[in-house]
This record gives structure tokens, C-alpha cells and sequence, in this order.
């Protein structure tokens, strides 16, 4: 496992040399170093769209490039970076629905990416966070998907730890009951096929 404080220790050196000497290759490497977090990070906000979230990174990372010389190592590079691309991707969020001008049924089927219809749920992991709210949903991708303390969540998401502690605490018994009525769902269709396999 990658030391915490060795990973640190090269994130600061190279933001010192984007900062003192406006390196590009050092951010260069500042991003290869973190993109597969971001990029994981907005898939999972996007409900799984590669393309919206890819495109995503690139405005974050440009902000991130703008915003170098703001950072003052109070958190880790990458909650800083996180934070900036929760923040882009809400941006996001807003001019797309106030674009689209859609009804709130209309945004639930926007989030219901994989196809599926009312009457025959089929729910894995990602279309059952797109079940949750905007807040349940963020707080529980940085606290487990991105590993992140709550602390550190409370940091991207700008809300108390008390509030990041709430949303997880929902958000885990929601996906709880969404995937169980998946499995159930699962369940019974095999006992179906099973029947009628066995009148053949």
C-alpha cells in the first residue's frame, strides 16, 4: 500500500513547481497521478456516463490549473481536487436541467440510465444510487467509493460532518432496500423459469 505521507510529499513538490516556476509537465504529472480518481468520481455522480464524466474531468482539471496557487495543503491534494470536481459537475447538473426544462418524473428517467422500466426493475449497484437524492448519492461515493473519511467529505461536499454522517446513514438503508427488492425480484424469476421448466 502507497504511504500516505510519501504520496503527499510528491504531490507538494510538484504543486510548488506548477506554482513557483508554472511548470506544466509537473501538473502534467499531477494529473496522471489523480485522474483515475476524478474520472471514477464523476462516472459515479453521472449514473455511469463515460463521455459527460470524461468531459467533466477536463473542465476540472482546467480549473484545478487555474486554481493551483489557492491551495494551502490544509487537506490532501486529492480532497481538493475532488472538491473541485463535485463542484463542476453540479455546475454541470444545474445547466443541463434548467436547459432541458424537465418535470421532476422527466429527471428521474434521465437518471434511469441502464433502461429499465417501472414495472420491471432491474437494479445493480449504479442505477440503484440514482435512486438515492443528490445528497445521499455524493456523500456515499466519496465516503466508499472513494475512500474518504468523513471529514474529508464534509471538506468536497461544503457541509458539516454531522450532515455527511446523516446522508450516508440514509442513503446505505435505501440502497439496502433497492437491492433487496432486486434480489427478491431475481428470486422470483428463477423460481418462474424454474416452474416453467419443469412442465416441459
Amino acid at each position: 500500500m502507497d504511504d500516505p505521507e510519501h504520496e503527499a510529499r510528491i504531490d507538494a513538490a510538484l504543486i510548488a513547481r506548477v506554482v513557483q516556476l508554472d511548470d506544466r509537465a509537473a501538473f502534467g504529472e499531477l494529473i496522471l497521478r489523480h485522474q483515475g480518481l476524478v474520472r471514477a468520481q464523476l462516472r459515479r455522480l453521472t449514473g455511469g456516463d463515460h463521455a459527460w464524466a470524461d468531459d467533466l474531468a477536463q473542465e476540472a482539471f482546467l480549473q484545478a490549473w487555474r486554481k493551483l496557487n489557492q491551495f494551502r495543503g490544509e487537506s490532501r491534494f486529492a480532497t481538493w481536487l475532488f472538491r473541485i470536481s463535485y463542484a463542476t459537475f453540479l455546475q454541470a447538473l444545474r445547466r443541463r436541467q434548467s436547459r432541458a426544462r424537465l418535470t421532476p418524473d422527466e429527471t428521474q428517467d434521465l437518471h434511469r440510465r441502464d433502461g429499465f422500466e417501472l414495472g420491471t426493475l432491474r437494479l445493480d449497484l449504479t442505477s440503484a444510487l440514482m435512486q438515492l437524492s443528490e445528497a445521499e448519492r455524493a456523500a456515499l461515493v466519496h465516503c466508499y467509493h472513494l475512500d474518504l473519511t468523513h471529514e474529508e467529505a464534509a471538506k468536497v461536499l461544503g457541509i458539516p460532518v454531522g450532515t455527511v454522517k446523516s446522508h450516508v446513514t440514509r442513503g446505505k438503508s435505501k440502497l439496502r432496500e433497492l437491492l433487496s427488492d432486486w434480489h427478491r425480484e431475481r428470486v422470483g424469476d428463477r423460481a418462474k423459469s424454474g416452474a416453467r421448466h419443469g412442465r416441459r
